[in-house]
């Protein structure tokens, strides 16, 4: 009932930027908590930033500085813009959301397909 769908991964330079979206359709009601994750080979999942419906957002250490996150709560679309890219940044990224669909008062968590951004030395 509810997609997450990203777009913007690719291969870049290290030092270089990319801007991955994140856009939830279907039966929403309203969206709490969306955030960005992301799974390298061999590693596990761990998180890169989140942003709550207010717009307070966090970040990993690794990422501080270099990554920005945001929302457009008209659009149910989340953003994060990747600057200054390091070979260490390559993995599958993931969206992730907390979904209310109005089905009830319950928030549900879903997950997009992922995107793969890779970053060449």
């Amino acid at each position: 009932q509810v997609q997450l769908v990203e777009s913007g991964g690719g291969l870049v330079q290290a030092g270089g930027s990319l801007r991955l979206s994140c856009a939830a359709s279907g039966r929403i009601f309203s969206i709490n908590t969306m955030g960005w994750y992301r799974q390298a080979p061999g590693k596990q999942r761990e998180l890169v930033a989140g942003i709550n419906s207010g717009g307070s957002a966090n970040y990993a250490d690794s990422v501080k500085g270099r990554f920005t996150i945001s929302r457009d709560n008209t659009k149910n679309t989340m953003y994060l813009q990747m600057n200054s890219l390091k070979p260490e940044d390559t993995a599958v990224y993931y969206c992730n959301a907390d979904v209310r669909s109005g089905l009830g008062p319950r928030y549900y968590d879903y997950w997009g397909q992922g995107t793969q951004v890779t970053v060449s030395s």
